[in-house]
């Protein structure tokens, strides 16, 4: 075994959306970063369908853009498609989406990395992590290299004993043609980490001109709506349209006739699937009653007829797959590019992370994306961020930066995947969060820009601009509801104007030009929504100040819970399987009581 002769702060161990996110965040913030991935030619490859945001998931890209990361950026220099979804609702969970050319993605996210002083990337494959002292030092690969790093950050997505299923055949593979990654998960289960099986899928890719168009409904995109809070990006590709249909009775009669060969439903598939993402299979089995389920039909690029079938995931045989597409309509003629298949990977159980996502079993290694139990690129990516913010801040001998649940959607899932225990792929949604009025995605720089000026990722033109934004913001509207003006006979404050639902900013800039002044959209946006919903957002500031106390009380890594009176038995075994650092994550574990929380605050206080 070859020491290479360089030793880093940090190495990231997968080339995913959690590695690049990983590997930008702790280079730019000085550390000596090694990016190691298995194969040069997929880094930040979308194995799944070329998107990026939607519910919730898009609240978190922009998130990731406020705190200094790469995922808005990219997506908006090769976006072929923005959408706006949710516009209809309140702005709680408006939610922008982007339709992405699969190749271009890859190729700007690598050049970007490629670009950043003090990353290196290189190719190969793990094989053993390397620990002294309970604390990681570095990692082997197969071939042959030993390389040293105080800290490791693992992001190996759905690598891990990796396996491949369409209908009875099933072959390893991280991906389909790619390799799996076996030694991790051994040396994993030998450092006395506990792993479980999930499983995840894709539908069927076809070509372009094989689509009857005519029996589809357009799906256009939208003009104006971006990511990057920084980069005011024109898209640089052609935008494109999507398009809709259905599948038929008949689909469902074929894929019911040869349930039996499912790998699903004939048990060679142990790994459980994510409930809000099933296969077709899954759809026609657990919904008998619906006649026909709906069909996305994506394009993969501007240089690809490829089109992806968003839907129909599904790990039948592939002549059934055939037969049960050839079923809708509007594909009476698909030709089939790639069959959709299902992949079981191994993921690290819950309640052996921190709230750093450094592990509780060897200092110094983190844990970020699928590893996790996390299903999605933009959950990983986020992951990936906040794991290799929270390596270099180790390294350079800082405390970590840990969201509040208050804070960001990204420290909602962070808190539940150390909080809560893991039955299916983990999601987000917008109603896993408590606060969502708060938690918007128009607002995320105002929430989080100032953590990403701290740690050194936004920089000095970037910051200026989001303090002139939010002074602007402040100042507008304790000056418009200082303001007063006659409206239908009685006297009322602009601001009071503003509240009315009938009133916008711009109806009121017109009606008012010479006192309503226009600071451009972004600003103008943010003033009207703030005062239309201020008593709506104080009234949540208020819960979560009542909230604090529970989070501000710590708990030592070494409390002995056992010799808690009064502590169920229950709670106890929960407590000490998550180790909680607050009695506010305690307080979200599963099988703990609002009665044992009471137990545990006064045997906290009589320990003080």
């Amino acid at each position: 075994m070859w020491t290479y002769p360089e030793e880093y702060d940090v190495i990231i161990m997968g080339g995913g959306h959690a590695g690049c996110e990983a590997a930008s965040a702790a280079a730019r913030m000085g550390a000596r970063t090694l990016l190691l991935t298995m194969s040069l030619d997929t880094i930040a490859k979308m194995s799944c369908n070329p998107a990026i945001g939607g519910i919730a998931k898009g609240h978190m890209v922009r998130e990731i853009d406020a705190l200094g990361g790469e995922m808005a950026k990219v997506t908006d220099a090769t976006g072929i498609q923005f959408r706006m979804l949710n516009a209809a609702k309140g702005p709680a969970v408006w939610a922008p989406r982007a339709q992405a050319d699969k190749v271009a993605y890859q190729f700007e996210m690598r050049h970007r990395l490629e670009q950043i002083e003090n990353l290196q990337i290189k190719q190969g494959t793990i094989e053993d992590l390397v620990v002294e002292n309970g604390a990681i030092v570095g990692l082997t690969t197969k071939e042959g290299v030993l390389y040293r790093a105080k800290t490791v950050v693992i992001s190996s997505g759905t690598f891990m004993r990796g396996l491949l299923h369409i209908g009875a055949t099933n072959y390893a593979g991280g991906r389909a043609g790619d390799q799996p990654a076996i030694g991790l998960s051994a040396s994993l289960l030998k450092l006395g980490f506990k792993l479980g099986r999930q499983k995840t899928g894709t539908p069927v890719r076809i070509h372009k001109r094989s689509i009857d168009y005519s029996l589809t409904e357009e799906q256009p995109g939208e003009t104006g709506v971006r990511f990057s809070f920084d980069e005011n990006i024109e898209p640089k590709l052609p935008q494109v349209s999507c398009h809709i249909t259905y599948t038929t009775p008949e689909t469902n009669e074929i894929i019911l006739a040869n349930i039996d060969r499912s790998p699903l439903y004939s048990g060679k598939i142990e790994g459980v699937g994510t409930r809000y993402c099933p296969s077709i299979e899954d759809k026609v089995m657990r919904f008998k009653d619906k006649d026909r389920h709906q069909v996305f039909l994506e394009p993969e690029g501007v240089h690809t007829e490829e089109v992806y079938v968003n839907g129909i995931s599904s790990s039948l045989p592939f002549d059934v797959q055939y037969a049960f597409v050839k079923s809708v309509p509007a594909l009476r003629n698909a030709e089939i590019t790639r069959p959709g298949y299902a992949i079981e990977y191994d993921y690290v159980t819950s309640g052996q992370i921190r709230p750093s996502l450094e592990t509780t079993l060897v200092e110094g290694l983190f844990f970020a994306g699928q590893i996790n139990g996390t299903s999605g690129y933009e959950e990983a990516a986020g992951q990936g961020l906040m794991a290799g913010i929270n390596a270099a801040n180790k390294v350079f001998g800082k405390p970590p930066l840990i969201l509040k649940r208050s804070e960001a959607y990204i420290g909602v899932m962070i808190d539940d995947l150390v909080t809560k225990g893991l039955d299916e792929p983990y999601r987000m949604f917008t109603s896993r969060a408590e606060h969502r009025l708060l938690l918007r995605q128009d607002n995320a720089d105002l929430r989080l820009r100032e953590y990403g000026r701290q740690i050194g990722l936004v920089d000095e033109k970037r910051y200026a601009k989001f303090l002139h934004k939010k002074e602007t913001i402040e100042q507008e509207m304790k000056r418009l509801k200082k303001t007063f003006k006659q409206h239908n006979g009685k006297n009322a404050s602009l601001a009071q104007l503003m509240c009315r639902p009938e009133c916008t900013y711009l109806s009121l800039q017109e009606t008012y030009p010479e006192v309503i002044k226009d600071h451009g959209e972004e600003i103008n946006f943010q003033i009207e929504l703030n005062l239309k919903y201020e008593g709506y957002i104080e009234r949540q500031k208020v819960e979560i100040a009542k909230l604090a106390n529970l989070e501000n009380v710590a708990i030592p890594n070494q409390f002995d819970y056992t010799s808690v009176k009064g502590l169920r038995t229950e709670a106890k075994e929960r407590l000490m399987l998550k180790k909680p650092q607050t009695l506010g994550q305690a307080s979200r574990i599963s099988g703990v009581s609002p009665a044992d929380i009471s137990v545990l605050m006064i045997a906290q206080k009589s320990r003080a």
